[in-house]
């Protein structure tokens, strides 16, 4: 369940032979900086953005898709060492702003809003999180792959978390910026001389906050550096670091240290337990029901001799004739179907991968390249699903159909993703998708996507249709006076509840690893829940459907599909809980933002749950269907 180290980028550092021996000295050491984010705000900023120090000669890494997606831009920094040569109170540069001066009073104020909304910077070196350490509740760390600018104290004297750290930080009206880093770097080094070098582990840093009164005789010593609410006169901001080295630990743990400080595994497996009784009962009512109920009634239909009256007959038999009747508005089930195929199996593969540890977050950016590439080229079966369904519907406009596959739930989507997009490109976000990303993802779908799933319909249309097991009767029989348990809405409404149930605190730390910026590592929980999920599914459609027939209702098809899909809206309802309970995000712009990409994931969560609760529905009513004697 943890992070496998083999999907981790390894550095050496090599022994450097020279005359003196083996020396490490000349061995350089590089931090990265990604973008800065923030829990009160969904707009990221890059690094240029804030008036840090910036590295004269800037690289940027190649990002995959995922990255640039995600809004991650990695760039090279000014903070460079030489390893195991330790360096104290080390100048970086000095940013200096004049009052009078336009430019320096908008950089100076970005900078306070930055510190305002609790901005993180987020380094790394070795393709680690540079972390920040502190104590929590009942003596335990917790190690954030982050952290503050700077923290602001209010008017009030109110502070954030930041400032807490030291307790000179409380004068009202006051900005405290860190501008210095203490970063302690670990590393593994080799015993023999068959591999004489050595391998970092692992980086962290203590941010601090001093006012360096003397450029030329820096000690990183004496009171904060406070940046005032009014901005009067002049002012120099001096950046430094100190960094150390030590070698102590296995390569091994070199992740240990960012897991073992997330508490959650308890949680995790309360979760499964919580998840396994649900299925526990759903299997042991479907059981009852198959083997008892069902059993009997099929025995007792089988009975019946066929010279008997008609009205012999009852309960979900008597429905026979209708139960396989084309439902209404097959067409845009059918492109649920196909869509939603196409999602389950994305999941599927994605998951699994990550279980294995291919797509770890070590591995910047796979878990989103790898989902978007596998839904791209998953385009045949969502169309052979759509349009074997929409011709077992009896459906006759095919090329109406191929068209709405293709391009109907991912131009929703899009559009969607398009107008956020629109939204971080006016305040000038980082997670801005560029111009040529769009143009590339638009080519992927029409290039790729579109004609595959052309081609799956094409298959799909030239198999027959579906045969059901009995024959549909020319004039629909009317459907008796149902009591309130047994009309759809309530069924509907009764069938995402226990599916939901099953998944609501793996959402919990789902959403946080999305909105609060926290490491997610635990695909094996998730892999395990997702099955979980499929079985809950699968199980409360069947369950439902089974009583609707017993009823007399056999307009059984778009209800198995909504019963099971409903899940999404209570996903919907938690998301609102989750943004007005846990969330402290402020502003329009993010508002918006939150529910915007929420709604994105309701609707793949529609389709992917729809879709199980259908095909299971399905099974199981042309299997019932199959074994009872009708005339």
């Amino acid at each position: 369940l943890k992070i496998q180290s083999l999907s981790v980028t390894k550095l050496r550092l090599e022994w450097n032979r020279t005359k003196h021996g083996n020396d490490f000295s000349t061995s350089l050491i590089e931090l990265f900086v990604n973008r800065l984010d923030s829990v009160e705000s969904v707009l990221p900023y890059e690094y240029d953005a804030f008036d840090f120090c910036q590295d004269k000669e800037e690289k940027r890494p190649s990002e995959n898709l995922g990255q640039v997606l995600f809004g991650e831009r990695i760039a090279s920094s000014p903070y460079k060492f030489k390893f195991n040569k330790p360096e104290t109170c080390k100048q970086v540069c000095i940013k200096s702003y004049d009052p009078e001066n336009a430019s320096d009073r908008n950089k100076l104020e970005f900078l306070k809003k930055g510190m305002q909304l609790n901005y993180q910077h987020h380094w790394i070196i070795d393709n680690m999180p540079v972390t920040w350490c502190y104590d929590v509740e009942d003596g335990q760390k917790y190690c954030n792959p982050g952290f503050p600018v700077g923290c602001y104290v209010t008017p009030a004297g109110r502070v954030k978390d930041a400032c807490i750290i030291n307790a000179e930080f409380n004068k009202k009206s006051t900005f405290y910026l860190f501008n210095h880093v203490d970063i302690t770097i670990m590393y593994h080094s080799g015993k023999d001389e068959s591999w004489p070098g050595a391998r970092l582990v692992m980086a962290k840093l203590e941010p601090k906050s001093y006012k360096h009164t003397d450029k030329d005789n820096l000690n990183c010593q004496g009171p904060p550096m406070e940046i005032p609410r009014d901005f009067t006169s002049k002012l120099d901001l001096i950046y430094t670091y100190s960094v150390t080295f030590e070698n102590k630990i296995r390569w091994a743990s070199r992740w240990d240290y960012i897991l073992e400080s997330m508490p959650h595994t308890n949680i995790q497996w309360f979760s499964i337990m919580n998840s396994l009784v649900i299925v526990l009962f759903l299997s042991g009512m479907v059981a009852m029901i198959i083997l008892r109920t069902l059993h009997k009634d099929i025995a007792r239909y089988n009975q019946i001799d066929s010279s008997e009256d008609a009205q012999e007959e009852f309960g979900w038999k008597l429905v026979h004739g209708d139960v396989f009747r084309p439902p209404r508005k097959g067409m845009l089930l059918s492109v649920f179907l196909g869509q939603g195929t196409q999602i389950f199996i994305m999941t599927f593969i994605t998951l699994f991968l990550a279980c294995l540890g291919f797509l770890s977050p070590a591995n910047r950016g796979a878990l989103m390249t790898c989902a978007v590439v596998l839904w791209v080229l998953l385009g045949t079966p969502a169309g052979y699903v759509s349009a074997r369904m929409y011709k077992t519907f009896r459906g006759e406009k095919w090329k109406t159909n191929v068209l709405l596959t293709a391009l109907l739930c991912p131009g929703i989507v899009f559009a969607d993703f398009f107008i956020m997009n629109l939204i971080l490109w006016v305040k000038g976000s980082s997670a801005a998708i560029p111009f040529g990303t769009l143009v590339a993802i638009l080519a992927m779908w029409f290039g790729i996507s579109v004609p595959l799933t052309f081609i799956g319909a094409y298959f799909g249309f030239k198999e027959k249709p579906i045969e059901h097991p009995v024959r549909t009767n020319q004039i629909p029989r009317q459907i008796p006076e149902q009591s309130f348990f047994t009309k759809p809405l309530p069924g509907i409404i009764m069938g995402g509840i226990l599916p939901f149930g099953c998944i609501f605190i793996q959402l919990f730390f789902i959403l946080n690893s999305i909105w609060s910026h926290q490491m997610y590592y635990m695909f094996g929980f998730l892999f395990l829940v997702f099955i979980i999920l499929l079985i809950t599914c699968s199980e409360a459609t069947v369950l439902l459907c089974y009583f609707h027939l017993c009823a007399e209702d056999y307009h059984w098809w778009w209800r198995s599909f909504l019963t099971s899909s409903f899940t999404a809206v209570y996903l919907f309802i938690y998301a609102i809980h989750y943004f007005f309970s846990k969330l402290q995000i402020t502003g329009n712009a993010s508002t918006i933002l939150y529910f915007g990409y929420t709604m994105i994931m309701v609707l793949i969560f529609f389709l992917f749950t729809g879709t199980i609760g259908f095909f299971a529905c399905f099974w199981f009513v042309s299997k019932i269907y199959s074994v009872v004697k009708v005339d």
